[in-house]
């Protein structure tokens, strides 16, 4: 009996995206992501999470835990907890950026409160601005699973980056 299992990754070139952030604000290309006017992340494509809603400061995902992200263990690995929060915390500060700037994360601390199985369904992911700056942003973030409860939660600080054209 094989034990062996496959996953299959089928993702958009990032491009629409990039040109999307020079020429709209940030809030405006994060609700046409939602709409599927353009193409989520190709990391949200390999991990299986999508950004479900944004507003001015806040974004939030969803994503259910599969095997194939699981550690030796037998649970989702705490990377992708980070990708999660990481994703959420970025997208949350880009829901705030004008046209032409971007960020990069300079940090980010998580900490993992629950363990994440296939057994504990869809999770949500959110994003939330603590403070806007002109060259940095904070933002701070939680997964919660369906019952509502943590199962983990962090902090990022991220540069604010001015695009070329």
């Amino acid at each position: 009996m094989s034990t062996e299992r496959e996953h299959t990754i089928r993702w958009h070139d990032t491009g629409a995206f990039s040109t999307a952030i020079r020429e709209r604000p940030g809030i405006e290309v994060l609700q046409d992501t939602i709409d599927g006017k353009l193409p989520q992340a190709p990391i949200a494509a390999a991990l299986g999470f999508h950004l479900i809603e944004t507003e001015h400061g806040p974004a939030v995902f969803e994503a259910e835990a599969t095997e194939y992200l699981y550690n030796a263990g037998g649970a989702v690995h705490g990377g992708y907890y980070g990708v999660l929060l990481d994703s959420a915390f970025g997208y949350a500060i880009q829901s705030t950026l004008e046209a032409g700037t971007s960020f990069t994360t300079m940090e980010y601390k998580i900490n993992l409160v629950r363990a994440m199985t296939v057994e504990t369904g869809r999770v949500r992911v959110e994003g939330r601005v603590i403070h806007r700056g002109g060259r940095t942003a904070t933002a701070e973030g939680e997964i919660r699973d369906a019952a509502d409860k943590l199962l983990g939660h962090g902090t990022t600080t991220c540069l604010i980056l001015k695009l070329k054209p």
